[in-house]
């Protein structure tokens, strides 16, 4: 398939804003002349964006498990996401792969076959996907594992997540704790003994922590926190080498991330929906704020896309600085120096978007067209 194009009439979001301009295509980058051949796209009344980068999206697990109990295959089911986050704009992804100490779901068998799927799947796949390695700070037995694939996957991040603190308080009537049942295949009150079981090995959290994320930075992996509540909690993630803020869950957490110059990462469905779905950090008030600088899709491919769209019309932000929150942004939170932008010498990943319809009309990855739409 051809690597060369030249996509001419639409409005491109370059390095100064977005203007009329003429996009060269060329060997998987953009190109700063007409390449002597290969395809054009008339883009006219359309906008040339950067591919979306998404850096947390779980969308997969509900996917692989539609229902309780319920698996699918597994190659299946990273098909079935590339196709929705391709649909959506998503060019680069890192899907959120848990590594727990719970049974189900989430149980370290199922980590293991999800890495090989898609490590077998990865060649037949559009989107550049990767794992965001959400270690839960109790999973105490799984470090060196852990460790093992950021070591021989390079293009991995990893999350520090701590589920369990909160998890130990939710009484037996709790809905929070049937979900977490039904996800590991138990009832409420076995649920609630595992909990407990793991909770008694609290005091050998710290150290293994402070190993994972010293061993992960020496590594050069992004090593990012999850759910930060306070400016408390940012100090001790930086001083272990954390330096992204992923969903922290309240004004002060965020605040002190953006004072220490840290990306903030949050849910693109709360920035979509006005609210959280909990209960803690409003996206739109932290955007205002100047507080969030990443949107994810977190559990809903679609949303990093249409966030943007509703914080335009809204009047919160314009589309050009809106969309840095999904590309520019999110890429360089991680270090991905080649994309987010389609400045010169950049990979060619982008999105033709009808101006009127807001409809993908077409899609490229690394200078491929893979998805156009009539």
């Amino acid at each position: 398939m051809t690597c060369e194009w030249t996509i001419s009439g639409g409005t491109v979001l370059g390095p100064e804003g977005l203007a009329p301009a003429e996009l060269h295509l060329e060997d998987g980058r953009i190109a700063d002349a007409r390449p002597s051949g290969g395809g054009t796209l008339d883009a006219t009344g359309a906008w040339v964006l950067p591919g979306i980068v998404d850096l947390h999206g779980d969308g997969f697990e509900a996917i692989v498990q539609p229902r309780p109990g319920v698996h699918m295959p597994y190659g299946l089911g990273f098909a079935e996401a590339d196709t929705q986050m391709i649909a959506n704009g998503i060019t680069t992804a890192y899907h959120g792969l848990t590594v727990s100490w719970e049974p189900g779901l989430r149980d370290i068998a199922v980590t293991r076959r999800l890495v090989e799927a898609l490590e077998a799947a990865e060649p037949g796949l559009a989107c550049d996907t990767r794992f965001n390695i959400r270690w839960e700070t109790f999973a105490l037995d799984h470090v060196d594992e852990v460790l093992g694939w950021l070591e021989r996957r390079p293009g991995d991040i990893l999350s520090i997540n701590d589920h369990t603190t909160a998890n130990h308080r939710l009484g037996a009537e709790s809905n929070k704790l049937k979900r977490m049942a039904a996800r590991m295949g138990l009832s409420p009150e076995d649920a609630m003994t595992e909990i407990h079981r793991i909770w008694d090995r609290r005091s050998e959290v710290p150290a293994a922590t402070d190993r994972i994320c010293r061993v992960a930075v020496a590594l050069g992996r992004t090593v990012m926190s999850h759910d930060d509540a306070t400016p408390e909690d940012r100090e001790t993630g930086r001083a272990r080498g954390v330096t992204v803020a992923e969903f922290p869950t309240t004004e002060a957490a965020a605040r002190a991330a953006r004072e220490a110059g840290e990306p903030v990462i949050l849910g693109g469905p709360n920035a979509l929906r006005g609210e959280s779905h909990n209960g803690a950090l409003c996206a739109t008030a932290a955007i205002r704020q100047g507080l969030c600088t990443v949107l994810a899709s977190d559990y809903y491919y679609p949303s990093p896309l249409h966030a943007v769209f509703r914080l335009h019309d809204a009047g919160i932000l314009p589309l050009d600085r809106g969309w840095n929150l999904v590309s520019a942004n999110p890429a360089a939170a991680v270090g991905l120096t080649d994309r987010g932008t389609l400045a010169p010498g950049q990979r060619a990943d982008l999105l033709v978007i009808d101006r009127k319809s807001r409809k993908i009309r077409a899609v490229f990855v690394n200078g491929r067209k893979v998805l156009a739409r009539d």
